[in-house]
């Protein structure tokens, strides 16, 4: 290995300790952690092939990446496997290679390329037929999915199910050794009632470079498993089938606000593992019943707040997460059996020590929206404050009982009509609640809000100064104006692999521009790079491997030999970056301050490397374990997803000149189709699941920017959608920053999609303040818009001001 420079060194270091926390212990029978190094028998795909994360955006070209046979031998396992691994990399070798043949033969079949319609495709795990009768005193069996940007998931053995080797091979090491560890490195939820009966099951998730290193740590018993799932993990046919996905055209949310453990809990259907679920290497007392003297709850200028003792009753340290759920009452408008309210996470507490934990939550965040009346509302009763460690595991402490209905929050319906009716449970789970402590709140204390709608649109005198034609310029990314050579998502001109920048021609009016890196699982930029007088050139290939393999022989050759930078002159220079758990295992570590950490290595190196803006955090929910993106972001509930995403952005932010790009705004939850797919959902839907984590994002944290989505929402493209950018985003919400859009290349859009193609001039006029990464035909589009009136030039110069103003404080700050 190349030797690792200190800051390289730290974030490993750090990344390797978090990764444990990110890991979730699904069953256990005691067997592990081992003693010891001992002789073991590794299998699975995972075991060379380990994942260290997605493909797509959340490609980190670090260092290294260290894999499980990797990770077991340094930590001083000897391996009996090696041969049957050997074997199994030529049959995926083959598999592989036969996959791309297919795509690159069907893609010509329908006069396409590969590349366009099947990014981030993935290969199911090939059947093998390979005797397992190595020795081993103890055997680990890791399965291994990738999935990514451009292509969703499929319930077919080899992704979503398990293939039949996989099912023969585990049960047979489950009945073969005492000691015998199922490892999932996995993105996102795979069937596993096929092997329910394994006695342990790891979640190791897809922990970055550091994987390898995290497992074995983990089978020692160096570290233990801390996790709890921020997403249900069942049998595919127990899965919801309401609502719609994968449509080309338009995708209906008909299951409305019942995402994940809302519809599970409504209609009292038990999943394999429930959301919030994760055990240890010990056990917990949570302090949590009608009984329980350790449990005070009380309100006080409507916040609610819960203390509670946690202990450690097991023989080793841990950490537990206790959460909070409410349950609310009754009344005119249908809602979920319960909704997460609060939740944390103990320090590390050893046998028999207790900790005492204080959660608060504010009624108002909990309240539902009435699209009739255009409000937010908490209707009058009883909501039951249940407490416990997972969504199943937890029991009724206190009620807190409203005396009257309160109108939380006036806003407007904006954000468009669909068909549909949102499906409602036939009947209303209930269950009878103990006798517990009730506490009052009168309606009258809590006060009602009103949205303002009208904000200030200054402008400033220098922006007055610029020519319609550098107005344009100033709303639509840098482009290289002679023709770039650039590639997708690598448009960056200062910053070799850098994703794209901001106008880079006013410098010398004072206008400096901004530059962005792509993420979300750390920043994503050249390997290497040389310098002159003319600026940056990457050296090497700089597509990542998921898009170059699917190239034909002649592009492929031509883009690392034309388009890859290639060029060597001088000193070649490196900027390898820290490749972060994925989102959805910061996730899973329920822990603020981890999750703010990873931020603080992203900012570090934003720092190191010059790059003003990252493209991330990824926060849109897992409505469906289908969507190809979902290891990016962060859970099914919309609390989670915002409070992870603010603790990363403040670690970001901390940092200089450095500011995080929230992203994607909103609704993208599959990747079929995914620059022309209409999500098709309700006001009230979209509020309290697809916004709300924005939301929390936004006010708990300032994010300098957010990034729209590809998908249109109810019939407008998200770039487009000025209800949603200017009277949800910043008037409701209170935004302060930059709007920019995806990456949009022309090229990718279809036309036989049944949406047109979003326009710069339209996304300008929305208040969209960039269009990216930029080119001639957004620059000609704005030109055309100003003189038919489809934009004023008022807007661009509000828009530009807004960009003008985020790059100064970014760079006076530094």
């Amino acid at each position: 290995m190349e030797k690792l420079y200190d800051y390289e060194i730290k974030h490993n270091e750090l990344l390797r300790r978090f990764g444990a926390e990110c890991a979730v212990l699904l069953k256990s029978d005691g067997a592990f952690p081992l003693d010891g190094p001992c002789r073991l028998a590794l299998y699975g795909s995972g075991a060379r092939r380990t994942i260290k994360g997605g493909t797509g955006s959340g490609e980190v070209n670090s260092r290294y990446s260290v894999n499980a046979e990797e990770g077991l031998e340094t930590a001083g396992f000897t391996l009996t496997t090696k041969n049957w691994m050997d074997r199994y990399e030529q049959i995926y070798a083959d598999a592989k290679k036969a996959f791309i043949k297919d795509l690159k033969r069907s893609a010509l079949k329908r006069f396409t390329l590969a590349i366009l319609d099947n990014m981030g495709a993935v290969m199911p795990e090939p059947d093998y037929e390979l005797p397992m009768v190595e020795p081993g005193d103890a055997a680990v069996y890791v399965i291994s999915r990738i999935s990514g940007e451009g292509s969703d998931r499929s319930p077919v053995a080899g992704d979503i199910f398990l293939t039949k080797t996989e099912v023969r091979d585990i049960l047979d090491l489950n009945k073969r050794f005492d000691k015998f560890l199922l490892v999932l490195n996995v993105g996102g939820p795979v069937d596993l009632s096929s092997v329910a009966e394994v006695r342990n099951i790891l979640l190791l998730s897809q922990l970055g470079s550091e994987t390898g290193n995290v497992l074995a740590d983990l089978v020692l018993g160096k570290s233990y498993p801390s996790g709890k799932l921020a997403t249900t993990w069942t049998a595919w046919e127990d899965y919801p089938t309401i609502g719609g996905f994968g449509d080309r055209n338009d995708t209906e949310y008909t299951e409305g606000v019942y995402v994940g453990y809302r519809y599970f809990d409504i209609i009292g259907k038990k999943a394999l593992f429930p959301f919030g679920s994760g055990l240890g290497y010990t056990s917990f007392e949570i302090e949590a019943g009608a009984e329980s003297e350790s449990v005070a709850v009380s309100a006080e200028d409507s916040i609610v707040t819960v203390k509670t003792t946690v202990k450690n009753t097991g023989v080793r340290p841990g950490k537990e997460v206790v959460q909070l759920y409410v349950s609310s009452p009754a009344g005119k408008i249908d809602k979920p059996y319960q909704t997460l309210a609060a939740y944390k996470k103990t320090a590390e507490l050893n046998p028999g020590e207790v900790a005492e934990l204080v959660l608060s939550f504010d009624p108002k965040d909990i309240a539902v929206y009435d699209t009739d009346r255009s409000s937010w509302i908490l209707e009058a009763g009883d909501y039951v404050l249940r407490l416990g460690s997972s969504s199943v595991d937890n029991k009724p402490i206190a009620v807190v009982r409203l005396d009257g209905e309160v109108v939380v929050r006036k806003a407007m319906n904006c954000l468009g009509k669909q068909a549909h009716e949102d499906w409602k449970p036939g009947t209303v789970r209930a269950e009878d609640v103990p006798d517990v402590s009730v506490i009052t709140v009168r309606a009258s204390d809590i006060e009602t809000e009103s949205a303002c709608y009208v904000r200030p649109q200054t402008v400033d005198p220098l922006i007055e100064t610029l020519s319609d034609e550098e107005l344009c310029l100033m709303n639509i990314g840098a482009f290289k104006q002679g023709g770039s050579k650039d590639v997708i998502g690598n448009a960056g001109q200062s910053v070799a692999g850098a994703a794209g920048e901001t106008a880079n021609y006013f410098k010398d009016k004072g206008i400096p521009a901004l530059v962005m890196a792509d993420g979300p699982a750390g920043l994503r930029l050249s390997r290497h790079y040389t310098k002159d007088d003319k600026g940056v050139h990457a050296v090497g290939e700089t597509m990542p491997e998921s898009i170059m393999e699917l190239m034909p022989v002649p592009s492929a050759f031509f883009i690392k030999h034309f388009m890859s930078g290639g060029k060597t002159e001088g000193e070649v220079l490196d900027q390898y970056c820290s490749a972060l758990p994925i989102g959805t295992a910061i996730a899973q570590s329920w822990n603020l301050e981890l999750a703010e950490a990873c931020g603080d290595i992203v900012g570090s190196e934003m720092e190191r490397f010059g790059v003003d803006l990252w493209l991330a955090p990824a926060l849109n929910i897992h409505r469906n374990i289908r969507c190809g993106r979902n290891y990016e972001y962060f859970s099914e509930d919309p609390l989670i997803s915002g409070k992870v995403a603010a603790a990363i952005t403040r670690g970001v932010q901390k940092h200089p000149g450095c500011g995080v790009t929230l992203k994607h705004f909103a609704a993208n939850n599959q990747e079929t189709n995914r620059f022309g797919s209409n999500s098709v959902v309700s006001e009230r839907a979209m509020r309290e699941i697809y916004l709300r984590g924005f939301e929390i994002a936004v006010k708990e944290s300032e994010p300098r920017a957010i990034m729209t989505s590809y998908n249109l929402l109810n019939g407008v493209h998200t770039s487009e959608h000025r209800p949603l950018i200017e009277d949800v985003l910043r008037c409701e919400f209170g935004f302060s920053g930059i709007v920019m859009t995806d990456w949009i290349i022309g090229v990718m859009y279809s036309k036989k999609n049944k949406w047109p193609a979003p326009n710069a001039a339209r996304t300008a006029a929305a208040g969209g303040d960039l269009t990216m990464p930029g080119g001639k035909g957004d620059y000609n589009a704005l030109l055309k818009g100003l003189k038919d009136g489809t934009v004023s030039r008022k807007q661009l110069q509000i828009n530009a001001t807004r960009v003008y103003r985020l790059a100064k404080e970014l760079r006076d700050g530094l």
